[in-house]
């Protein structure tokens, strides 16, 4: 598929951002063919594990890089030109930051109303937390997760993956895309913006509608359902599953499946109810079976009874599953220094125009001259321009 073939194909994006979140939200809209221009520090020593690095490499595929100084005012009057030309810019600095260098989206909005000008901070753009910085594990204890995952009375635990990073950048790309529709109709652009903290508020889902409409504090659950039991792990002879069978049919499907139908009838574990209250005797009842075949057998005898469950996996194991292959979850790119990188592929499939990972990250400034250029800057002009330390 050529790139003009893409969905977002024909959308410019300026890329500000740092860190994940803000990666998060503009990879989306690079993998469905938006032109994005990385916008980066002339020096930038803070790239973590290093631009040639695994995590660079995963968050920043599908872009070019230009390098410019924000602090110089020549600086500013050159992303002010990529803004009179472009659809959307992103940023994640902190509340105060845009504004003292005089890119909030007030004063660019002046420049092009339509821009769609799209924020990620730790806190939020208004509050008494505005200032603080923000980051992922951060969010996690404000934001409720910390104190509903782990095991019960374990005390507070991050979850394995940066969470609040990545809702946030799905979260605002969203809203980035959203904007843009809305644009159709009123050819006006607007300011879309989340945090951190919104994105972790919005993620605890029924676990807050447990509090906001029931008045229940939901405590840590560890591997069990907070509510619907049997949901949980479970110990087989040699490793471990999850399964899922809180309704009544699938109770009972679980309970034939495994041998034991006696316990559909136990009075301790006769209604949803009576399962949860009773779920360490329910739990201890079904190891007892668990223990008996290979994970690999309960997960074929499950499934058969329609029983949904799976296996837990560690990450190699994940991408070495027939399923997770089959639907191409992990792609391969060229750089030019690393060679051929394996990386992870687009996790949504549009039928017609799919999105697509074309190139790797690039490296620091690798485009700048071709931006310029594009901005009708001449070679003498950009020779000027770096030995000023603009770009």
């Amino acid at each position: 598929m050529t790139t003009s073939a893409l969905p977002l194909a024909g959308y410019r994006v300026i890329d500000l951002t740092r860190a994940r979140s803000g990666p998060t939200a503009v990879r989306q809209l690079a993998e469905m063919g938006a032109d994005v221009v990385k916008v980066e520090a002339v020096e930038d020593p803070d790239v973590e594990f290093g631009r040639h690095g695994f995590d660079f490499q995963n968050l920043h595929r599908n872009k070019r890089s230009m390098t410019l100084n924000l602090k110089s005012p020549k600086g500013v009057d050159i992303l002010k030109k990529l803004v009179a030309r472009g659809d959307v810019l992103v940023e994640n600095y902190r509340p105060d930051v845009k504004f003292r260098l005089g890119i909030d989206y007030e004063t660019l909005s002046m420049i092009n109303p339509r821009l769609v000008y799209a924020s990620i901070s730790g806190f939020g753009q208004s509050g008494p937390y505005r200032d603080r910085p923000g980051y992922d594990q951060i969010a996690h204890g404000p934001g409720g997760l910390m104190s509903i995952t782990g095991l019960p009375g374990q005390g507070p635990v991050r979850v394995g993956i940066p969470v609040a990073d990545l809702t946030a950048g799905m979260f605002l790309a969203h809203g980035i895309l959203v904007a843009l529709l809305e644009r159709e109709k009123s050819g006006k652009g607007q300011w879309v913006h989340t945090s951190l903290l919104e994105a972790m508020v919005r993620m605890l889902d029924f676990q807050a509608t447990r509090w906001l409409v029931g008045g229940e504090i939901p405590p840590q659950a560890g591997n069990d359902h907070p509510t619907g039991i049997p949901t949980g792990v479970f110990q087989t002879s040699d490793g471990h599953i999850n399964i899922a069978a809180s309704g009544q049919h699938m109770f009972k499907r679980l309970c034939d499946a495994m041998g034991i139908p006696a316990l559909v009838d136990d009075p301790r574990f006769v209604q949803p109810k009576d399962r949860s209250k009773n779920r360490l005797i329910l739990n201890a009842e079904l190891q007892k079976t668990f223990i008996n075949k290979t994970s690999r057998e309960w997960v074929k005898i499950l499934n058969e009874a329609s029983v949904p469950c799976g296996p837990i996996l560690n990450v190699q194991q994940v991408f070495e599953d027939e399923q997770v292959q089959a639907l191409g979850l992990a792609t391969e790119v060229k750089h030019p220094t690393l060679g051929t990188l394996r990386i992870q592929n687009v996790p949504v499939t549009l039928s017609r125009t799919p999105g697509v990972v074309k190139t790797a990250s690039p490296d620091t400034g690798e485009h700048t001259d071709e931006v310029l250029g594009e901005l009708g800057y001449t070679s003498a002009e950009v020779k000027t321009l770096r030995e000023e330390r603009v770009v």
